[in-house]
């Protein structure tokens, strides 16, 4: 059944028409090897509409269409998205994606090359695989100016004419002779002309020779990572261009030794010779699909006489009121009035690593107030100057932008490596808030969203289960731990192993707290530290059973939970139990602790222990039971 071709198609694509989704047939097939600039390889189709032939670049991702034979020379196919961009004066077609629509077909007409010569045009292309090379231009991936088409597949035109398929005599092709302007000047040069400057909106994958000019808003550290590939380093910065085009620049290794000190936030570069790949959401959250990957090619210049048309930031601040239903690990741009701020503590990472952290409130017009956590450097460098600010009875007007909402005890925002902060900044919302705050803002009440508490105390984000239902609703099973506070009694607590022996060495200003095991010299050796101590410390780690009118389960209590179950410190009891060997005072503390009633908050998560999957529930928080609290939640409940 023949296919006609698409008539006038090449003519249309290089007026620029991207929404033709013509049928055309391939004429050549021809693998571009690989180059320091590309790590794939590339193939160059010669396409016909009969009529006219031209060269095509393929997209990578469609290589495989050729690999496994679904194109080759014969196919008919359907260009589907498509750009057709000037290369040092030559129009070149670049296929993004394209459906084959008879595998095999003689050559339909007599093409000639588009755009030849009068006397080149007599020379037909005929013969499929009988097709004169073209002229000698190093490709340079398209540029310029091109349209790109978005419109999705659908019916080709067949038709079915009551004839057979005619066929075509093949004509001899003629020895190859370049035009006259490329004879005799020797081997053509890579096109090395600048780059034009294309607005951030712009950038695609399918771009080879672009550049832009931007001011970098944001710079992160230098984070060095282990992976199976080894060792490395590797920083990110963000840029912001002047039609309000933001994205994200990342570099690792060498070139990011290359490229750190050379780019400061406020500066703006011409930026080019880099690799734009997806954008990685979980670490980026600018709203660009796209990153860009600078390579040992690449560029960064520094543009002095910049004329200000960029601004030095972007903002979209969301009022209080909205942080309070974001999801969590949202980033957002938040602007309020510090009303108070804690001091800086220091905390112990989980990598044993310290840090240190202070808490703020911030408020605002939508009446709403809300804690935002400092963390690093933004306690000592920002923190410290928002405290004695504050502590002078002055309350500035802090912006923050990239703060990051969790929903930990209530909605909170904290800082990442991307955020900003600025302390009385220079504009409208700014100004704005300042009026509020001086003109009544400051005493008006404001409803926080972090601490906020029903009546009776509990609090508005609590989550109320039995125990039953920890079972029954498959708690602590998905990828996340499930947090619930449960009203509950201790029935029994294990006593053969209720607690461990820690490490008491000090990190920074805090205690290690490892398992320590007994040495070869009977010293007490820290794996952690790779040290010996005279002393060990005594951490709880207490195995509890719980119930309540619904059922029973087993929980585990960890130094600080236990202390508020046990109500004595773990080295009293390890003195009595193994040292003075007082087991009856041992059993009569244990026994005083059971049959009471308390309001514990529950991690519950699903763990591996060895082929075995076993969901752990820890206490994070011991309450007292409070009987009024209590009763007053309940009436609250009746009421609703």
């Amino acid at each position: 059944m023949p296919v006609s071709l698409t008539p006038n198609a090449i003519t249309a694509i290089n007026d620029g028409d991207v929404n033709l989704k013509p049928l055309l047939q391939v004429l050549e097939i021809k693998m571009i090897g690989r180059s320091q600039e590309r790590s794939q390889e590339r193939y160059r189709f010669l396409i016909s509409d009969g009529v006219s032939a031209q060269h095509a670049m393929v997209a990578v991702q469609l290589n495989d269409r050729v690999k496994s034979g679904q194109v080759e020379k014969g196919s008919i196919v359907q260009l589907i998205d498509y750009i057709c961009s000037d290369v040092k004066g030559r129009k070149l077609i670049v296929v993004l994606n394209m459906e084959t629509i008879v595998p095999h077909s003689e050559t339909i007409g007599n093409p000639t090359i588009f755009g030849e010569t009068d006397t080149e045009a007599q020379k037909p292309l005929s013969a499929v695989g009988n097709i004169p090379p073209p002229n000698r231009v190093v490709f340079n991936e398209p540029t310029a100016q091109h349209s790109v088409n978005r419109a999705p597949p659908r019916g080709v035109n067949i038709q079915n004419p009551a004839n057979s398929t005619p066929s075509f005599r093949p004509s001899v092709q003629p020895s190859y002779q370049p035009p006259a302007s490329y004879r005799n000047h020797g081997p053509i040069m890579k096109n090395e002309a600048p780059a034009r400057v294309i607005p951030i909106a712009a950038l695609n994958p399918y771009q080879g020779r672009w550049a832009i000019k931007a001011r970098v808003t944001a710079k992160g550290d230098i984070r060095r990572y282990n992976n199976a590939k080894g060792d490395g380093k590797v920083y990110s910065f963000d840029l912001l261009d002047s039609d309000g085009g933001e994205i994200r620049v990342t570099c690792f290794n060498a070139v990011a030794d290359r490229f750190y000190d050379v780019t400061e936030v406020g500066k703006v570069y011409l930026i080019s010779k880099g690799s734009l790949k997806p954008a990685q959401k979980n670490y980026n959250h600018l709203k660009n699909e796209w990153e860009i990957f600078l390579e040992s090619t690449s560029t960064v210049e520094l543009c002095p006489d910049e004329d200000g048309s960029i601004p030095r930031q972007q903002f979209s601040f969301r009022p209080i009121s909205d942080i309070e239903n974001a999801e969590n690990n949202t980033i957002l741009d938040v602007i309020g009035v510090v009303t108070s701020v804690n001091p800086s503590v220091p905390i112990l990472r989980k990598n044993g690593m310290e840090t240190h952290r202070r808490i703020l409130n911030l408020k605002d017009e939508s009446g709403k107030a809300v804690e935002v956590t400092l963390w690093g450097e933004f306690c000592n460098r920002d923190g410290r100057q928002l405290e004695e600010m504050v502590d002078s009875a002055f309350h500035p007007v802090l912006a923050i932008k990239a703060g990051k909402v969790s929903d930990f005890s209530g909605k909170s925002v904290g800082t990442i490596s991307s955020t900003q902060l600025f302390i009385n900044p220079d504009f409208p919302e700014a100004h704005k808030l300042r009026t509020w705050f001086d003109h009544g803002g400051k005493d008006t009440a404001s409803f926080s969203i972090s601490r906020d508490t029903m009546p009776g105390g509990v609090s508005r984000n609590e989550i109320r289960k039995s125990v039953s239902q920890i079972k029954e609703e498959g708690l602590g099973r998905s990828d996340k731990p499930d947090w619930i506070t449960v009203k509950a009694t201790i029935s029994f607590i294990k006593t053969d192993s209720f607690c461990y022996t820690a490490c008491p060495l000090m990190i920074g200003d805090k205690q290690c707290n490892k398992k320590v095991t007994r040495s070869g010299t009977n010293r007490w050796l820290c794996d952690r530290c790779n040290q010996e101590s005279d002393e060990c410390d005594y951490r709880y780690l207490l195995q509890v059973q719980i119930q309540d009118h619904t059922g029973l389960t087993w929980i585990t209590a960890f130094q600080e939970t236990g202390e508020e179950i046990m109500g004595c410190p773990a080295k009293k009891l390890y003195a009595l139990k193994y040292e003075l060997e007082k087991e009856e005072e041992f059993a009569e503390i244990v026994r005083d602790r059971l049959f009471h009633q308390y309001m514990l908050k529950l991690k519950i998560k699903e763990e591996s222990y060895g082929d075995e999957q076993r969901v752990k529930m820890t206490v994070v928080k011991v309450d007292k039971m409070n009987y009024t609290s209590e009763s007053k939640y309940m009436l609250d409940l009746l009421v609703r």
